[in-house]
């Protein structure tokens, strides 16, 4: 039975496609976005956080690792060892639940009887499956045996993906996909490159081939205030967006900060400058540039 490593599974989802959704958060990026909501997705690798607000300062994670060595004191042990082995046996020995593992190995069957659980507010709601990440392409072939037996139960299904990926592995699984959330960033190759790590040219190169197969995609732009909130910026996002074919509608995503916090749980630095969501009249200044474009384009979702 193929497998994958997911790290979350969020039900009652409204932000990741129509209707009520469970979204399936499967491990692995290829970019590393400044702004990152779900850092904890960026590794391929199991990871451990440690939720600071649940710790007792007990010091029984200390006491279990063989490692604790490596990081001398007394009370709460760092997630971030360089000798870890991801053994989990910090986390088990936590009384409080404060340090859990990110990352759990699942079968198709596991993760499929887990969404079907929700089915009945699919059908209320017109909603569905939505596989995000991380990448979730990243996993090629655990997705395509997902979006297979999603479609053998007859159930909504959307991806959402970056587009840094192998074109051929796009294409694969377009015809198993009903809908694409496909993130469009920066459309200027030498800041797209600054802010997520990589060149877009694959990123526009995929989203231009998808259209050219699909009919239903939704752009989502997330609005980064001073990184991609320029009128000439979202203009240019909105030529390129209007002229793939199977573009259904622009999504503009509001920053928030909760990835700031996240990476703080994992032990990571945070590169962000100190940053603000958007006020009201800037994002309904985007959708504008968008609509003006013959986009539809909508806050959120």
């Amino acid at each position: 039975m193929q497998s994958g490593l997911v790290f979350n599974i969020q039900r009652y989802s409204i932000h990741d496609g129509p209707g009520i959704r469970t979204t399936v958060f499967l491990k692995g990026c290829p970019l590393r976005c400044v702004w990152c909501q779900n850092p904890e997705g960026i590794s391929r690798r199991r990871e451990i956080v440690m939720l600071e607000n649940r710790c007792i300062g007990c010091g029984e994670c200390r006491r279990a690792c063989r490692h604790a060595t490596e990081d001398p004191g007394t009370g709460t042990l760092s997630v971030r060892l360089q000798q870890c082995e991801l053994c989990g046996v910090c986390c088990q020995a936590c009384p409080s639940e404060a340090r859990r593992m990110m990352g759990e190995e699942m079968t198709v069957a596991q993760v499929l009887e887990a969404v079907l659980r929700d089915r009945v507010f699919f059908q209320d709601s017109g909603g569905g499956v939505t596989f995000s990440g991380g990448e979730p392409l990243m996993q090629p072939e655990f997705l395509k045996a997902l979006l297979w037996g999603c479609r053998m139960q007859r159930l909504h299904t959307a991806v959402d993906t970056c587009g840094m990926i192998a074109t051929e592995e796009l294409l694969a699984v377009a015809s198993l996909t009903d809908l694409f959330l496909f993130d469009l960033k920066l459309m200027e190759e030498t800041a797209h490159a600054r802010y997520t790590g990589a060149s877009n040219n694959l990123i526009l190169r995929n989203l231009r081939a998808l259209g050219n197969v699909h009919s239903n995609i939704w752009v989502r732009v997330p609005l980064i205030p001073g990184i991609n909130d320029t009128s000439a910026a979202l203009e240019a996002a909105a030529r390129f967006a209007s002229s793939i074919r199977g573009v259904r509608q622009v999504n503009v995503l509001p920053f928030h900060a909760t990835g700031v916090r996240k990476r703080e749980r994992l032990g990571q630095s945070n590169s962000l400058p100190a940053l603000h969501p958007p006020a009201p009249e800037a994002l309904a200044g985007a959708i504008q540039i968008f609509e003006k474009a013959g986009l539809q384009a909508r806050a959120g979702g």
